[in-house]
Protein backbone atom coordinates (compact mmCIF):
# COMPACT_ATOMS: atom_id res chain seq x y z
CA UNK A 1 0.00 0.00 0.00
CA UNK A 2 1.13 3.30 -0.39
CA UNK A 3 1.12 6.30 1.43
CA UNK A 4 1.81 9.74 1.83
CA UNK A 5 3.83 11.85 4.64
CA UNK A 6 2.62 15.45 4.31
CA UNK A 7 5.07 18.24 5.89
CA UNK A 8 4.20 22.05 7.02
CA UNK A 9 5.81 25.01 7.29
CA UNK A 10 4.55 28.80 6.93
CA UNK A 11 5.65 31.94 4.47
CA UNK A 12 7.76 33.13 7.92
CA UNK A 13 9.53 29.90 7.57
CA UNK A 14 10.92 30.56 3.91
CA UNK A 15 11.53 33.81 4.28
CA UNK A 16 13.96 32.26 6.67
CA UNK A 17 15.21 30.27 4.52
CA UNK A 18 15.80 32.52 1.84
CA UNK A 19 17.48 35.05 4.69
CA UNK A 20 14.54 37.58 4.40
CA UNK A 21 13.20 37.03 8.02
CA UNK A 22 13.86 39.56 10.99
CA UNK A 23 11.93 37.67 13.36
CA UNK A 24 12.50 33.96 12.54
CA UNK A 25 12.79 31.35 15.31
CA UNK A 26 15.26 29.46 12.39
CA UNK A 27 18.76 30.36 12.53
CA UNK A 28 21.14 29.34 9.57
CA UNK A 29 22.53 26.62 11.45
CA UNK A 30 19.15 25.33 12.15
CA UNK A 31 18.25 25.20 8.61
CA UNK A 32 21.91 23.10 7.94
CA UNK A 33 21.15 20.63 10.39
CA UNK A 34 17.25 20.42 9.05
CA UNK A 35 18.52 19.88 5.44
CA UNK A 36 21.25 16.97 7.14
CA UNK A 37 18.34 15.23 8.06
CA UNK A 38 15.91 15.21 5.73
CA UNK A 39 18.85 14.13 3.78
CA UNK A 40 19.70 10.99 5.42
CA UNK A 41 15.77 10.68 6.33
CA UNK A 42 15.31 10.40 2.87
CA UNK A 43 18.41 8.21 1.73
CA UNK A 44 17.35 5.70 4.43
CA UNK A 45 13.91 5.50 3.06
CA UNK A 46 15.41 4.86 -0.27
CA UNK A 47 18.05 1.99 1.19
CA UNK A 48 14.81 0.31 2.63
CA UNK A 49 13.40 0.43 -0.91
CA UNK A 50 9.94 2.18 0.77
CA UNK A 51 10.68 5.79 -0.95
CA UNK A 52 8.64 6.01 -4.16
CA UNK A 53 8.89 9.86 -4.39
CA UNK A 54 9.43 12.94 -2.28
CA UNK A 55 9.41 16.24 -3.19
CA UNK A 56 9.95 20.02 -1.53
CA UNK A 57 7.01 22.61 -2.54
CA UNK A 58 7.89 26.29 -3.30
CA UNK A 59 6.94 29.17 -1.05
CA UNK A 60 3.76 29.67 -0.42
CA UNK A 61 4.05 33.32 -2.21
CA UNK A 62 4.37 31.79 -5.37
CA UNK A 63 1.32 29.65 -4.82
CA UNK A 64 -2.23 30.67 -6.99
CA UNK A 65 -5.54 29.73 -5.81
CA UNK A 66 -8.54 29.16 -7.98
CA UNK A 67 -11.77 29.63 -6.39
CA UNK A 68 -15.21 27.29 -6.60
CA UNK A 69 -17.54 28.32 -9.44
CA UNK A 70 -16.10 31.69 -10.10
CA UNK A 71 -12.82 30.20 -11.03
CA UNK A 72 -11.37 33.59 -9.18
CA UNK A 73 -7.77 33.21 -9.59
CA UNK A 74 -6.11 34.42 -6.10
CA UNK A 75 -1.95 34.97 -6.15
CA UNK A 76 -0.55 33.55 -2.34
CA UNK A 77 -0.05 33.32 0.59
CA UNK A 78 -3.31 33.69 2.11
CA UNK A 79 -3.77 35.61 5.33
CA UNK A 80 -6.26 33.14 6.59
CA UNK A 81 -3.17 30.44 6.20
CA UNK A 82 -0.65 29.98 8.73
CA UNK A 83 0.73 26.73 7.77
CA UNK A 84 0.60 25.53 3.99
CA UNK A 85 1.96 22.42 2.87
CA UNK A 86 6.06 22.24 2.47
CA UNK A 87 6.55 18.60 1.24
CA UNK A 88 5.51 15.45 0.88
CA UNK A 89 7.14 11.44 0.78
CA UNK A 90 5.24 8.54 -1.05
CA UNK A 91 6.29 5.57 0.37
CA UNK A 92 5.01 1.99 -0.21
CA UNK A 93 4.93 0.12 2.98
CA UNK A 94 3.52 -2.98 4.54
CA UNK A 95 0.73 -0.90 6.96
CA UNK A 96 -0.41 2.19 8.31
CA UNK A 97 1.27 1.63 11.08
CA UNK A 98 4.63 1.66 9.34
CA UNK A 99 3.87 4.47 7.40
CA UNK A 100 2.70 6.07 11.10
CA UNK A 101 6.39 4.79 12.16
CA UNK A 102 8.32 6.14 9.44
CA UNK A 103 6.44 9.92 10.08
CA UNK A 104 7.48 10.00 13.75
CA UNK A 105 11.01 9.89 12.67
CA UNK A 106 10.54 14.10 11.83
CA UNK A 107 10.40 14.74 15.64
CA UNK A 108 14.19 14.11 15.31
CA UNK A 109 13.96 16.46 12.78
CA UNK A 110 16.06 19.74 14.21
CA UNK A 111 14.30 22.55 14.48
CA UNK A 112 14.19 25.32 17.42
CA UNK A 113 12.10 23.78 20.62
CA UNK A 114 9.21 26.49 19.72
CA UNK A 115 9.24 25.18 16.12
CA UNK A 116 9.33 21.81 17.17
CA UNK A 117 6.30 22.04 20.00
CA UNK A 118 3.72 22.67 17.46
CA UNK A 119 5.28 20.69 14.19
CA UNK A 120 3.25 18.11 12.77
CA UNK A 121 2.94 15.76 9.24
CA UNK A 122 -0.11 13.89 8.13
CA UNK A 123 0.04 10.27 7.28
CA UNK A 124 -2.75 9.31 4.62
CA UNK A 125 -3.65 6.01 2.44
CA UNK A 126 -3.30 6.79 -1.45
CA UNK A 127 -6.21 6.07 -3.38
CA UNK A 128 -4.94 3.97 -6.77
CA UNK A 129 -8.17 2.56 -8.04
CA UNK A 130 -11.95 4.19 -7.29
CA UNK A 131 -12.56 1.00 -5.69
CA UNK A 132 -10.42 1.18 -3.11
CA UNK A 133 -12.02 4.96 -1.87
CA UNK A 134 -14.05 3.43 0.91
CA UNK A 135 -16.55 5.96 0.45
Amino acid sequence: MKYIILSYASQRDYDAMAGKASESLWKPADFAAMGEFMATFTAELEASGELVETRALDAPVHTRRIGGATGLVTDGPYAETQEVLAGYWIVECDSFDRATQIALRFRECPAPPEVAATAYADVRPIVEHAADAGF
